[in-house]
């Protein structure tokens, strides 16, 4: 299943459909049949999304809004939740907001209020007012002031916004207190990047110490 019809199915979990305008039975007949409806409301949503026979991702609002006229898009404005799972079908991280907009052309959902993304796995934890979660490239990313807090208590802000992998394996913070240097290999590198298991914020990582080198020792001489 797309990203597209991961929402678009939505509509057919226990919803229903409304005019945005009073009309009269003729109306409603007449506009089924030459015209889409302005806008589309469901309740109790519960939908899926698959990939190859996978189960991705989860998504459940209590309230739903599409707007079928000019922009189409989709709003949840009682909040959501979305479940994301890992290969193994477990799942691995976990976001609400109190807000959402999902616009259809561009498979991006805008989230307002309160949000709050978990890696169930690691502890991490990102806090932060407005985020963008953009389906496609399986990515989060704003330029609001962001907070991820760690599982050891470790609380790291950016100023600026940040933008992370959706499972929270790797993210970048803007403008954060200072420089944390990140591996090829954990994520796009940036002055303000820093890996998920980075060490304390605002402090470099030290090298790897030295390895020892044992002392070469002397055969013993003969007793004379």
């Amino acid at each position: 299943m797309s990203t597209y019809s991961f929402f678009r199915a939505a509509l057919f979990m226990g919803c229903f459909f409304l005019f945005s305008c009073e009309n009269t039975t003729e109306e409603v007949d007449a506009a089924f049949g030459k015209k889409a409806i302005a806008i589309e409301e469901a309740i109790q949503v519960d939908s899926y999304m698959s990939q190859e026979g996978k189960t991705k991702a989860r998504l459940t609002a209590p309230y739903m809004l599409r707007q079928v006229k000019d922009s189409q898009y989709i709003e949840f404005p009682r909040s959501l939740h979305v479940d994301f799972y890992d290969t193994t079908g477990v799942i691995e991280t976990i976001l609400d907001a109190k807000y959402g907009k999902y616009r259809e052309y561009e498979s991006k959902v805008l989230l307002r209020d309160s949000v709050i993304v978990i890696n169930i796995k690691n502890g991490d934890t990102l806090r932060t007012p407005e985020l963008w979660w953009d389906q496609n490239k399986e990515q989060f990313y704003t330029d609001k002031p962001s907070h991820i807090t760690k599982r050891d208590g470790t609380d790291i802000f950016s100023r600026n916004g940040m933008k992370a992998k959706q499972d929270l394996s790797w993210y970048e913070l803007y403008g954060n207190s200072g420089k944390l240097p990140t591996p090829d290999e954990a994520g796009p590198a940036g002055a303000d990047s820093l890996r998920r298991d980075s060490a304390t914020p605002g402090k470099p990582v030290p090298p790897p110490p030295p390895t020892p080198v044992p002392a070469k020792q002397e055969p013993a001489k003969p007793a004379a």
